[in-house]
């Protein structure tokens, strides 16, 4: 599955964000919990696809598939990365 691949405000490191894309219609982003990842809406994941659908789950930086760098888990960091999704999710629609 795809990385979102991102590079830090101070070009220190470079960050990849896991995340799957499955199903087609109207994209859901499924966004986990604490210590969780997005493997953690495996049963809900079809459902929602049977149900026309089209979901992105995605493992939040430092869960998961994603990288773990040392800095950048401040709220503002953690809502660009979503808003990055969210481009992919609604701009590019199947």
């Amino acid at each position: 599955m795809p990385y979102l691949e991102k590079t830090t405000a101070q070009k220190a490191a470079d960050v990849d964000i896991y995340f799957e894309d499955h199903g087609s219609g109207q994209p859901i982003i499924l966004i986990h919990g604490w210590p969780l990842s997005g493997a953690m809406w495996e049963y809900q994941v079809p459902a929602l696809i049977d149900a026309g659908y089209r979901v992105i789950t995605y493992d939040r930086r430092g869960f998961g598939r994603s990288s773990r760098p040392y800095t950048g888990y401040d709220y503002n960091t953690m809502t660009e990365d979503l808003q990055d999704l969210i481009k992919i999710g609604w701009g590019c629609i199947r």
